[in-house]
């Protein structure tokens, strides 16, 4: 359970886990409330409160008299992506960037973190939390996973600027490709506390999976966008018609 979050917020990101990882398969019927509620350990409050936001999400469905179920996978889209550094584009539209470390720690690898990266259960991981601000207001939280054994020790001064600069320049790792995955979510106590807003503001929520040039897996990380404050423009080129 992340630091300052809580019961329901826990309880979603746990089940959201067991439907990405298909232990809950689309179609699928999740257990009942009653059921949950013994495997959390907690009250059916808050276990309904974890299960309307999955559902608002839409991740779940509600069938009336015949009980709650995984929903059909989103439809997926490629964007566009820029190799422009957070400040560069900031510095564009004339705003000043800063880069807040909120802490660095050293975690065993779990069933998460052993799902997107190249790792092995309790495989030592470096943890890297961090806001982003424009102007001082907060835009972005993000929390960063990189397998220690890639890049030892690393530290505030690697990661208060850019770290895939600090990962190339300090590390000799050198950051590829990336996969990005973006959602719509709402903020939960934990969300709220780093961008400083209400709870339940709709946020994008961006999963990174970042690579080398042969295909290692370097790092996985989970952004939090504020809605209210962040949008994303989509650039296409079309080849010529012959």
């Amino acid at each position: 359970m992340e630091k300052n979050q809580s019961l329901h917020a826990y309880i979603k990101q746990e089940l959201l886990q067991r439907i990405k990882t298909n232990q809950y398969k689309s179609g699928e019927k999740i257990p009942p409330e009653l059921d949950l509620c013994k495997d959390f350990n907690v009250s059916r409050t808050t276990v309904r409160t974890a299960l309307n936001q999955l559902t608002l999400e839409g991740y779940l469905v509600r069938q009336q008299g015949s009980g709650t179920f995984v929903a059909d996978e989103k439809v997926k889209q490629t964007l566009t992506q820029t190799v422009k550094r957070y400040s560069d584009q900031l510095a564009i539209q004339g705003k000043v960037s800063e880069i807040e470390v909120i802490d660095i720690s050293v975690i065993a690898a779990d069933e998460m973190i052993v799902s997107y990266l190249d790792v092995y259960m309790k495989d030592p991981i470096q943890r890297i939390e961090r806001v982003r601000k424009a102007n001082g207001q907060p835009t972005q939280y993000e929390i960063a996973f990189i397998p220690w054994s890639i890049a030892p020790g690393i530290t505030n001064t690697h990661v208060e600027t850019s770290l895939y600069k600090s990962l190339n320049d300090m590390f000799n790792v050198f950051i590829a490709k990336t996969y990005e995955n973006m959602e719509i979510t709402l903020a939960d106590d934990q969300i709220c506390k780093y961008l400083e807003c209400e709870p339940g503001l709709p946020c994008f929520y961006i999963e990174t999976i970042a690579e080398d040039q042969l295909g290692k897996k370097i790092e996985f990380s989970k952004s939090f966008f504020r809605g209210d404050k962040t949008n994303f423009t989509i650039e296409r080129k079309y080849p010529e018609l012959e």
